[in-house]
Order: structure tokens, then C-alpha cells, then sequence
């Protein structure tokens, strides 16, 4: 296979977008040997894939992938595999029009599409997540700027009114755009329930978002603490506090959630642990551990993967950690229980997945996304970070359509200890 030297379809500044302007060379035994792994792949798949503009197609039906790049696809993917692939979708290599449905047959086999003998030899061939990305103290901030210190505004364009970016609970589906806030509502109040908060409860709420579950606990007559390491969020959620009338129940602070002192009679965090890191599990749960009051309750909305496939990709550099969240790492509900059993008085006494309700509320976020493009661009945000942010949102669709990923509220309570 001879690597092409056509430039990508998609304009890519090499200052901006280094490994996606550029192709990675790899020796021709290894790219040889990965384009067999591919089309074998491929070729068993419920979709169809072109290989070149009036090339193969690949697959039994389905979906139609159109690699109009077929070498610069390959040798991405020999180079830096799951990273290579969203690369080159990056680069324009390769499109499709129904890009959620080929991601979802993709997401479905995604434990057979490499062979088993190779899965068992992943460690001395996939890449491992940079120690500076590691959750610590010293790392977290930079990690969490990279992602929710883009531009409010640009949250804003694909968001409700509540600014919620987590799962809402639809009532009906398929979900609709004019219900998405309440529906956001109907997610924060269950979480509030289940924390038991109400008119006097001391909440401390873990990761703030844009404040609309501060604001929903303030009306309930709770004394809020929440925190964020966002520099955005925290401006426009004190500004959003404020304009309500509730600057005097609830303080939002700029720091670690390990920072934290005092006791809390409830704590309730939204799709935060997922940016914790599975070896900073122990520690998460500990210090709510610490923070809670004897018959406090602490409610966590979480996306949890598989165990088998957390214990397979933990150790992995991943395409969502390189653009998308650095550090993230999903946990699975055996980690959580596992975490909390060793290593806190913590229990988790109630337990409810909303995958589809997530399926639905990425597909909103996802048309909303793609219909203010030029909102986008206006914003500064070129073609390429339009092409990886919509990839973000439709792989992580993909991924709870085919039930790979799935979302839960836990409740856990403090044990009674002796």
C-alpha cells in the first residue's frame, strides 16, 4: 500500500491541529497488517464501507462509511489506532452521512473489531494517557479548562435555557427540543430527592456546571456550597445565582473538590466522577465520606461503561481524553461499589440507568450543534473543531444507543459505624 499524498478534504491548520495535518508514517508490515485487521473488521460489520471514492465496499448492510482516503486511514489507525480513526474523520478522510449509525455498529462490536489475540498484547502496543493528564491536585485545573473554558457562548448555542450539559429524563420519547429544560429539571429534582434536600440542608454540590442545580436547591430553601474548577462556569453561574435572588444561599467556590472542609448534610454531584479518574476513585468517595454528617446522603449521576471494559481500556490513551476531556475516564458501577465498600462507610442503597434518555438528549444537542455552524465559526471555532466536536457528540450517542455506555443515578448512604 503506498501512503497517498493528497492533502486532506478538510482545511487543517498545522498550528492548531498538528497531528491531524499530518499523516504518521509507519513501517509497510505494519501498515499491512492493519489493513487486513480493518477489512476483516469491516467486512463482517452491519454497514457498508467505500474504500476509495469508486473503490470496495466493505460490510454486510447498513450504514454507509465513506473512506475517501483509504492509506492516510489506514496508516492513522496502524499509528495511534481509536485516536487514528477519529483523526482521520477529523482530517475529512473519511464522512458519512448517517455518522450516529455507523458509530453505533462500530460502538456494538467494539471487543471484537481488534483480534483477541492482540487485545490480550494491549498493553505494549496502545498508547497510555500522559502523566500530566493524571487527576492530581496540581493537573485537574488545566484538564478541566481545556474543556469547560472553551466559550459559555459556545455551550450556549447547543444547550436549553438551564445550560445543563447532562442527561435529562424525558417523560416520552423521542425527546423534543421544547421540553429538553424540563425535562433537565425532572433530572435534578430526582437527584435532589434522593439526597433528601430540602428547606435548611447544608448541600454541597461537586462540580457546578452553569448553576442550575444550585438554583433548584436554593428554591427548595437548601444553604448551597458548590464547586468548580471552571474560571466560565463560575462567572456565569454566580451571575445566573444572583439575577435569581439566591447570591445569599448559595456560594460557588473556585477549588478541588479535595480542598473542601466542613460537614454537609447532603452532596450531590452531576456527571463529575467521570472526570476523577479510576485510580482517584478511592479518594472521590472518601472525602465524601468525610464531608457527609452520620445520616447524611449523597446522590451521583454518573456514565459508567462495562467493567470487563473499563479493566481493558484503564491504562489506554484515548481519543476522547486527547480532544475532549483530559484525565476522563469512565468508571463502572462494580468500581464505584467496589471503591466505596474498601475504602468509606459509604453504601449504595439505590441504583437507576437513563442510557436512552442520554441517546436523546446528545441527539438534541447534536442537531442543535450542527444547524448554528456559523454560530460556531462566528464564535472563531474553525472546520475542524466543528468536525471533532460533532464526532464527540455522535460517538458518545452511539455509545449509549448501543448500550456500551450507560448513565445512573446512584443514592449511597453513610453506614452506621460502631
Amino acid at each position: 500500500m503506498s501512503l497517498s499524498t493528497s492533502l486532506p478534504s478538510t482545511t487543517v491548520d498545522p498550528q492548531i491541529w498538528p497531528d491531524v495535518a499530518a499523516v504518521p508514517s509507519c513501517s509497510p508490515a505494519r501498515a499491512k497488517v492493519t489493513e487486513l485487521i480493518v477489512r476483516r473488521a469491516l467486512a463482517r460489520l452491519p454497514l457498508h464501507a467505500r474504500m476509495g471514492r469508486d473503490g470496495e465496499l466493505l460490510g454486510t448492510g447498513g450504514p454507509l462509511m465513506e473512506v475517501d482516503d483509504p492509506d492516510a486511514f489506514v496508516h492513522r489507525i496502524a499509528t495511534d489506532g481509536l485516536i487514528g480513526f477519529g483523526e482521520s474523520y477529523m482530517a475529512g478522510e473519511w464522512t458519512a452521512r448517517d455518522l450516529v449509525g455507523v458509530l453505533t455498529v462500530l460502538a456494538g462490536n467494539v471487543a471484537t473489531l481488534v483480534p483477541s489475540t492482540l487485545q490480550r498484547l494491549r498493553s505494549s502496543w496502545a498508547r497510555r494517557q500522559p502523566e500530566g493528564q493524571r487527576n492530581t491536585v496540581e493537573n485537574t485545573r488545566s484538564n478541566i479548562h481545556r474543556h469547560y473554558d472553551l466559550s459559555n457562548d459556545l455551550f450556549a448555542l447547543f444547550l436549553d435555557e438551564t445550560m445543563s450539559y447532562s442527561s435529562a429524563d424525558f417523560r416520552t420519547f423521542p425527546g423534543d427540543r421544547n421540553l429538553l429544560a424540563a425535562a433537565q429539571h425532572r433530572k435534578i429534582d430526582r437527584l435532589l430527592d434522593l439526597a433528601g434536600v430540602g428547606s435548611g440542608t447544608r448541600l454541597l454540590e461537586i462540580g457546578t456546571g452553569w448553576g442550575e442545580l444550585a438554583l433548584r436547591a436554593a428554591e427548595r430553601g437548601a444553604e448551597v456550597l458548590t464547586v468548580t474548577l471552571s474560571e466560565e462556569q463560575r462567572d456565569l453561574a454566580e451571575s445566573r445565582i444572583a439575577e435569581a435572588g439566591h447570591a445569599d444561599r448559595v456560594e460557588v467556590r473556585l477549588c478541588d473538590y479535595r480542598q473542601v472542609t466542613g460537614q454537609f448534610d447532603a452532596v450531590v454531584s452531576v456527571e463529575m466522577i467521570e472526570a476523577v479518574g479510576i485510580e482517584f476513585l478511592p479518594v472521590y468517595f472518601s472525602t465524601i465520606d468525610a464531608l457527609l454528617a452520620p445520616d447524611g446522603k449523597a446522590a451521583i449521576q454518573a456514565i459508567t461503561m462495562p467493567h470487563d471494559r473499563m479493566l481493558a481500556s484503564r491504562d489506554t490513551y484515548t481519543w476522547i481524553q486527547k480532544y475532549i476531556f483530559p484525565g476522563g475516564m469512565l468508571p463502572s458501577v462494580e468500581a464505584i461499589e467496589q471503591a466505596t465498600a474498601e475504602h468509606t462507610a459509604l453504601r449504595v442503597a439505590g441504583c437507576a440507568s437513563y442510557g436512552a434518555h442520554y441517546a436523546e438528549t446528545l441527539r438534541l444537542w447534536r442537531e442543535r450543534f450542527t444547524a448554528r455552524a456559523d454560530d460556531v465559526t462566528a464564535l472563531g471555532f474553525d472546520d475542524v473543531f466543528q468536525r471533532m466536536w460533532t464526532f464527540y457528540l455522535a460517538y458518545s450517542e452511539a455509545g449509549f444507543i448501543s448500550r456500551y455506555l450507560n448513565v445512573q443515578q446512584l443514592m449511597l448512604r453513610k453506614e452506621a459505624t460502631a
